[in-house]
């Protein structure tokens, strides 16, 4: 029975990110993340790469490339930033300060967005193969969500590090398998950074 499998990978840390900043360049630390994912996975044989089209994602996917030279990541919509579902009744009361500043138009494009994103990377292959998405926290947490059949607010709470690794096997006739789930094995204490320290929901 063939698998796929999806190594996911969030972006490096960004430059300025505590400002408030929605987009921009690595860090210098950031750099060094990126760094270390692709040391890491140098080994697999990925038969594709996409990357969220934003731009640290981007510099991630670029930084890795230069030392997996065979990789040749391709920007994707389905992989960028985004709010994957909306509040729903069965959601604790906890999480609802979350959606303050969210407004309905980020949920639906958010929910509609990773309903593709699903169809594209969660249908099985017909032989085994790899494949690489370079993309962002919440859409990590989404596909984790799914892997496990969870309720859709349960994507909430679920964290990656900068240059974390999670990976997921997609079968053919059975569930999917996490794997793992943020991996950071390939990181020293120093360059693990993106998680929260004071959770605001």
């Amino acid at each position: 029975m063939a698998s796929r499998y999806l190594y996911l990978v969030r972006h490096g840390e960004q430059q300025d990110a505590e400002y408030g900043v929605p987009d921009g360049p690595l860090s210098a630390r950031g750099r060094r993340q990126a760094q270390a994912i692709a040391e890491r996975l140098g080994g697999v044989p990925f038969a594709g790469a996409w990357t969220s089209p934003l731009q640290r994602a981007q510099q991630t996917a670029q930084i890795m490339v230069e030392r997996m030279p065979a990789l040749d990541p391709e920007p994707s919509a389905l992989l960028m930033d985004c709010v994957p579902c909306g509040p729903t009744e069965d959601m604790p009361h906890a999480f609802e300060s979350f959606y303050g500043s969210v407004t309905a138009e980020e949920i639906e494009a958010g929910e509609a967005q990773m309903a593709d994103a699903v169809a594209e990377w969660f249908a099985p292959a017909r032989e085994e193969r790899h494949d690489l998405l370079i993309t962002h926290n919440f859409v990590i947490a989404w596909f984790v969500r799914e892997a496990f059949g969870a309720p859709s607010w349960r994507w909430m709470g679920v964290n990656q590090a900068n240059c974390g690794l999670t990976i997921i096997r997609v079968r053919s006739a059975k569930p999917p398998v996490l794997i793992a789930h943020n991996d950071l094995g390939h990181l020293p204490t120093e360059l693990r950074t993106g998680l929260p320290v004071n959770q605001p929901y």
